[in-house]
């Protein structure tokens, strides 16, 4: 799907389309106030206050119809400027758009646009006439938070899309029809994954049972893969005193996203925005010799930080996340060979689950930001520079991107690239010289000394929060045979002749690991085989009388046509090969 706003053209197309909306807006709505419209990824929204009224989707074809209609006009889009008395006396009726101006230097020259008999605040550039406005259309609505502040006035955002031509806008709404089918929130309420509260709370997601058999399939899967590699798996609190995270720098560059301080007697608490500085702890428990390095410590933390309302998504963006994490502790001539242990593992797990269109960003420093990054020039040198290295002799493409570091070092980020919709970041690994000093961490080296250990971040999934949604909509929900939360679906021809061949076999694969579930419901045989291939169970096994006489099975894949007879031991090797083989 093309990036609107990453494109020079659509970009202004898209802007301009914004004032035409609000253009239209105003004439069906003459109270209506406007706040902002700007161009994002997908199109471009305004949002707006309609005072009492209340956007429904027919509302939005009556403003498409008014758009189209002010689009005819063909008035040309006229750019002024104005001094800052003179906007303020222009927009005096509108507290919105006085909020924007107020908020410019006294000095400032405004521009705003003109078209027709509609007038609005701008920076430009914009598109000549109205008429170059032809292939749009109005996609949703929602509500939004002035400013994105709960606390203030709810408004009314309209979202929308522009084209230059009708086939160019056709295949647009045809792949958004695809994302909404892929949209993790609607899988996940299809097959009962996930709910969210409002008694809750927002960006506070409840994983439901078919959800948790998912989640903890993942985190089996994962943490085999660490065990085998020698890490050790620890269990830390969710919360921490605020004193913690001054000692481990996190309060100074992240307390806008940590959740407000506790009071408990004397102490201040927050809850755990990471989980760094809990395992600093954990290593510094005891002294470690050199040849104890590397100690590599892993843990299935929960964690929570404080996201802007309006920027929470499902699974995908939360305030409670549950992460993939773990930090090792290496000696400095170490690092080149855990860090590429790491990459090899990320390797490794895309390749279980299939993926193959990502890449490796190198993100480091912006060296002249000295208060974003903690200031030591040759610690960064040397740490971008090892990186750097390990990256060219595994012979992975990577780019660079400065300014993207983590404070207390650089790091490597595998963008994943979805089916629908931007990339996004999954495994992380970063290189951190400064936290160990901070906690003050040592290690006796081979002469006897006291020497500070190298810590290296790293999460393979990330979060399993991400990761699951991510996983609903590259599958459209269709999980393989290992992450199925019903993996075999059992379906008697005749409810009351083969119920019990079928709660036998039921019984026969249940004990062998698997997840199976009897339909043995009053219903008509083609109603339930129809009902479980909606459901999107992998395996589905239909009993009759020659399957009970002979130990045997009806196979039905899901997706595919037609049956495949198999005695039962068959079967079960057909399902131990499939989940060995991870499809």
């Amino acid at each position: 799907m093309i990036n609107i706003k990453e494109n020079a053209e659509l970009n202004i197309l898209n802007h301009s389309c914004a004032h035409l909306l609000a253009q239209a807006v105003s004439h069906l709505y003459p109270h209506a106030k406007f706040w902002v419209g700007p161009v994002i990824d997908d199109g471009f929204y305004y949002d707006m206050d309609l005072g009492e009224d209340s956007l429904t989707e027919e509302d939005l074809s009556k403003i498409e119809k008014e758009m189209k209609k002010c689009a005819k006009d063909n008035k040309r889009i006229v750019r002024k400027e104005i001094s800052k008395v003179e906007a303020l006396e222009m927009f005096k009726d509108d507290e919105y758009k006085i909020d924007l101006i107020n908020n410019m230097e006294d000095s400032a020259v405004i521009s705003c646009y003109a078209q027709g008999d509609f007038t609005d605040l701008c920076r430009g550039p914009h598109v000549e006439t109205t008429k170059e406005m032809k292939y749009f259309k109005l996609v949703k609505h929602s509500g939004a938070y002035w400013k994105g502040d709960a606390k203030n006035k709810m408004l009314q955002r309209v979202y929308g899309v522009c084209f230059y031509n009708e086939e160019d806008l056709n295949q647009y709404m045809k792949e958004i029809e695809e994302a909404k089918e892929r949209d993790h929130r609607k899988i996940g309420k299809e097959q009962e994954i996930f709910m969210s509260s409002q008694l809750v709370g927002a960006g506070m997601p409840l994983w439901l049972p078919n959800g948790a058999i998912i989640r903890k399939q993942l985190e089996n899967y994962i943490y085999q893969k660490e065990q085998a590699l020698g890490y050790q798996h620890v269990y830390t609190p969710c919360v921490g005193t605020k004193q913690l995270y001054v000692t481990s720098g996190h309060w100074d560059h992240y307390k806008e996203n940590i959740f407000p301080v506790m009071k408990v007697d004397e102490e201040e608490f927050v809850l755990r925005p990471m989980n760094c500085p809990h395992h600093m702890l954990v290593y510094k428990n005891k002294m470690h010799s050199y040849r104890d390095l590397p100690v590599r410590i892993g843990e299935f933390a929960t964690d929570f930080r404080y996201e802007a309302s309006g920027a929470m998504k499902g699974l995908e963006r939360v305030r409670c996340m549950c992460q993939n994490d773990a930090h090792l502790f290496v000696r400095p001539d170490q690092i080149g060979e855990e860090f590429k242990k790491v990459v090899n593992l990320i390797l490794e797990t895309y390749k279980d689950f299939g993926f193959k269109n990502y890449s490796f960003r190198l993100s480091l420093r912006d060296k002249e930001d000295k208060e974003k990054y903690f200031d030591d020039d040759e610690m960064w040198d040397n740490a971008e520079a090892k990186l750097r290295d390990v990256l060219n002799e595994i012979g992975v493409d990577y780019y660079e991107a400065k300014g993207e570091a983590a404070f207390y070092g650089p790091k490597l980020d595998v963008e994943v690239k979805p089916a629908i919709g931007p990339e996004v970041t999954l495994s992380t690994c970063q290189l951190d010289f400064l936290l160990p000093r901070r906690f003050e961490l040592n290690y006796i080296d081979s002469n006897g000394e006291k020497a500070v250990p190298v810590v290296i971040h790293r999460a393979i999934f990330g979060t399993f929060d991400r990761f699951t949604a991510f996983l609903m909509e590259e599958t459209k929900g269709i999980w393989p045979l290992w992450l199925s939360p019903v993996q075999v679906n059992i379906i008697p021809v005749n409810s009351e002749i083969h119920a019990d061949y079928a709660h036998d076999i039921k019984d026969r694969l249940v004990s062998l690991g698997y997840r199976v579930n009897v339909d043995d419901r009053n219903e008509k045989l083609g109603y339930r085989m129809r009902e479980s291939q909606m459901k999107k169970i992998p395996v589905t096994l239909v009993l009759g009388d020659n399957e009970m006489n002979s130990d045997s099975v009806n196979v039905r894949r899901y997706g595919k046509e037609g049956q495949t007879p198999m005695k039962y031991d068959e079967l079960v090797e057909v399902l131990k090969k499939q989940i060995e083989e991870k499809y």
